[in-house]
């Protein structure tokens, strides 16, 4: 397909997006769950490309990702609670002195800064974030495989206790939570956020530094044969990766406007491997469509199957709260069942690809075509 027409198509794509996004936007009230579907669905599409990063691309095996989210959330949220509020949230236990003094600063800075407030949030958040995993890098990149992964795992659980302890109540607000954040101006803050986080994600993919890593993920011995230092671009790949993690976790903090310590437990990161592996370990692409399928299937779409049906007077069974997560993980069997390497495999959306299918299938119609009508000769 010829370069213009691949522009044409995607500025084609683009307005659609962006037309949708100004719909959902103007009628919030009137399609409510399609627009928390897709902005839930967008953040998690950001730590999933950032976990394909490090396991996708670079072959590191790491479940620590909920961790990470937690610091960034935690940063994001401080950051972005009014001042005003600041009493209310911390009534239990008080306030850190350090954390007051912070807010009157941030509350004297002129308007315009204020503005740029919640990207700043993000950053920092997710810098603290790099800062622990530089540090826990260290030990635990040099295991390899299910050791990684145990390993990193584990320390998302104790950023996860920590969070909770009652000794760091005035800081975290320990068990109880932080609340009141301040949310999303609209739909399009969400997504533009997201889509930058994915951009610098593929930019880095595509450069020297990206390479370095699949031949990292493809033989460890044969890249460092070619002069890749492995421990430094798995640290780089795992430090990055949780930088990004932890900017969808303040990214996440933002959309629910109230978080906990269990909003971070071991699942949030199997849901994330579970988006990672559906749209395919080592595609971008897929890991952007299947966190937006699944989360819509979890929250949306599958919701018919947790109400009572009935036909007539007779009641169908097995129609009732929780059912729908049966058929969700029947669909899931299916998913694995026929697409062993997820939706997309290791591959990307690509104009030319769609174009030689559509080819194929108009070649198919065709030839069926032309058999039958032979047979009606």
């Amino acid at each position: 397909m010829k370069t213009s027409k691949k522009l044409i198509y995607t500025a084609i794509l683009a307005v659609l997006i962006l037309a949708l996004l100004f719909f959902l936007d103007a009628n919030k009230a009137q399609y409510g769950m399609a627009y928390t579907v897709l902005q839930k669905g967008i953040i998690l599409a950001v730590v999933a490309v950032s976990m394909n990063l490090v396991t996708g691309f670079t072959g590191l095996f790491s479940l620590g990702q909920a961790g990470f989210m937690a610091i960034g959330a935690y940063v994001t949220a401080i950051f972005l609670i009014p001042t005003s509020n600041i009493k209310d949230v911390y009534y239990i236990s008080g306030i850190s002195p350090v954390i007051t003094t912070f807010k009157n600063w941030l509350e004297a800075l002129p308007d315009w800064m204020q503005v740029l407030t919640p990207y700043f949030a993000l950053i920092i958040g997710g810098l603290v974030a790099a800062l622990f995993a530089a540090l826990i890098g260290i030990p635990v990149l040099r295991l390899k495989s299910d050791y990684l992964a145990i390993a990193t795992l584990g320390f998302s659980e104790i950023m996860r206790a920590v969070i909770s302890s009652p000794q760091m109540d005035t800081i975290t607000n320990g068990s109880y939570g932080l609340k009141k954040i301040q949310g999303y101006s609209s739909l399009f803050q969400t997504f533009a956020i997201a889509a930058v986080c994915i951009l610098l994600m593929v930019l880095l993919l595509r450069s020297t530094f990206g390479r370095a890593f699949k031949a990292i993920r493809e033989d460890e011995i044969a890249a460092e044969s070619m002069g890749i230092n492995l421990f430094m671009h798995k640290s780089l790949s795992f430090i990055i990766g949780s930088f990004f993690s932890a900017v969808s976790g303040g990214m996440l903090a933002m959309f629910m406007r109230s978080i906990d310590s269990k909003t971070f437990s071991i699942s949030l990161t199997y849901d994330i491997l579970l988006i990672v592996v559906i749209g395919g370990i080592g595609s971008v692409t897929g890991s952007v469509i299947s966190a937006l399928l699944v989360t819509a299937s979890k929250e949306w779409w599958l919701r018919f199957f947790d109400n009572p049906q009935f036909i007539g007077d007779f009641q169908i069974p097995f129609f009732r709260t929780g059912f729908r997560m049966v058929i969700f993980s029947i669909i899931l069997l299916m998913v694995v069942l026929f697409y062993q390497k997820g939706i997309m495999g290791k591959n990307e959306f690509s104009w030319d690809r769609i174009s030689g299918r559509v080819t194929r299938i108009k070649v198919f119609f065709k030839r069926t075509s032309k058999e039958g009508g032979s047979k009606n000769v």
